[in-house]
């Protein structure tokens, strides 16, 4: 039907937007602070790159993109996360000529075909940060605490953060090895897409979600039994950096998430308020994904932030956002002849910065009146042809529910004394 959304999409309409607005400008504000530029990328990208950047074994790859055939018969792909794309502009722009590190954050919808559920959807917004250009576990600290003090700042509670460390090609193998070796003797009970991956990334059947893999993934080698010694060294590092800032940890070794992408640092932020789908953002250190998709070997770190999950999550937290909803004036009128005269007032204060409204129906001032009040104006000039054939006009608070009559000459500034 025309006139329903794609199911897995949202509206968002006046009245819910203005939370957005707020979370975006919280997001940009504390990007400036920590000394990150924002990115905007393409919506599309060629398939390749996610295929190469996120993991031909991942879950996103193999059963969630939208991909399509353009009319150029070009396979095209609307992103399904913002890190590759990220990556692809870094490299494309040259920025690793640019002194480093690079620091990038970028807002935008992204597109994966899952099952709609709560805080989950097809069309789903991201905020994300990429830092590019330094291995140090500092880094590591300071964008992992940066997401946590997003969250503190929106005011969430009861948030577990859980760190890992996922290796590097050093160590990998090792751990390869020591997967297959416990998953081998299962491999028939495994579900097909992890029979697929035993081969492939064996370190992926530890991100499946069938429960019968997991059941048997319980009981497998993680991550830090294979760690190198620079690995080793980096987590530990990481660990200090975080304490150093008060920042608390849960340490998961079986932490691997979705991507395949990740190397060393790996971390995801849960809520308990969202049901089953509990993560709220996550990320990780990528020190091959620069080089994969065409770059100078670099380093890069980032994280992404739900934001569809964190206002569900706020929302059952209780948790209201300072945002403003209605016009600080509506201007009411009186009769026909003072129509022109609201109009050029109403210009008058927009051009001053004030929010401003006013009937454009034919209503009874009774009827303007109530519809002030329905959109939450503070203050409503009533002008009256008698009142404007004296110079003045009646300036009614609808907070303290008093009024006063006002010279039209000074009305703009007593306004904005008054806002």
């Amino acid at each position: 039907m025309l006139t329903t959304r794609p199911r897995g999409t949202n509206d968002i309409l006046p009245g819910e937007v203005e939370k957005w607005q707020y979370l975006e400008e919280l997001a940009r504000q504390v990007c400036r602070e920590y000394g990150y530029g924002e990115v905007r990328t393409p919506v599309f990208e060629h398939t390749e790159l996610f295929a190469r950047g996120v993991g031909e074994t991942t879950d996103i790859v193999e059963k969630e993109m939208y991909t399509f055939t353009d009319r150029g018969d070009r396979s095209i792909t609307l992103r399904p996360e913002g890190t590759a794309a990220a990556v692809r502009a870094y490299v494309e722009n040259k920025l690793y000529a640019m002194p480093q590190p690079i620091k990038l954050f970028y807002i935008g919808p992204m597109f994966r075909y899952d099952r709609p559920q709560a805080g989950r959807y097809r069309q789903f917004h991201q905020f994300g940060v990429e830092v590019f250009g330094s291995d140090s576990p500092a880094v590591d600290a300071e964008v992992i605490a940066m997401a946590m003090d997003i969250y503190e700042r929106i005011g969430l509670k009861d948030l577990e953060l859980h760190i890992n460390s996922v290796g590097c090609p050093d160590c990998r193998p090792i751990l390869r090895e020591k997967l297959q070796e416990h998953f081998r003797p299962h491999l028939a009970n495994l579900c097909p897409n992890c029979q697929g991956r035993f081969e492939r990334n064996p370190l992926r059947i530890l991100d499946c979600k069938n429960e019968k893999c997991q059941n048997i993934g319980r009981h497998a080698p993680t991550t830090l039994d294979a760690l190198c010694a620079a690995c080793d060294s980096h987590f530990e590092l990481v660990k200090s950096y975080l304490d150093a800032v008060g920042v608390q940890y849960i340490v998961d070794n079986r932490l691997v998430r979705g991507l395949d992408y990740y190397t060393r640092t790996a971390f995801e932020i849960m809520a308990r308020d969202i049901g089953a789908q509990s993560s709220v953002g996550g990320g990780g250190r990528y020190n091959g994904l620069i080089e994969e998709c065409g770059g100078p070997p670099t380093p890069g770190i980032g994280f992404a932030l739900g934001l569809e999950r964190i206002l569900l999550t706020a929302e059952r937290q209780g948790i209201t956002f300072p945002v403003t909803r209605g016009p600080a004036v509506f201007i009411a009128t009186v009769g026909t002849e003072v129509e022109k005269q609201a109009f050029t007032l109403l210009q008058q204060l927009r051009r001053q910065g004030i929010a401003a409204e006013k009937d454009y129906l034919g209503r009874s001032l009774k009827a303007q009146m109530k519809y002030a009040g329905k959109l939450d104006a503070r203050l409503v000039i009533i002008l009256g042809e008698e009142e404007v054939a004296r110079g003045v006009a009646v300036v009614r608070d609808m907070q303290a529910g008093e009024q006063q009559e006002v010279p039209m000459g000074g009305m703009v500034d007593y306004i904005k004394a008054k806002s």
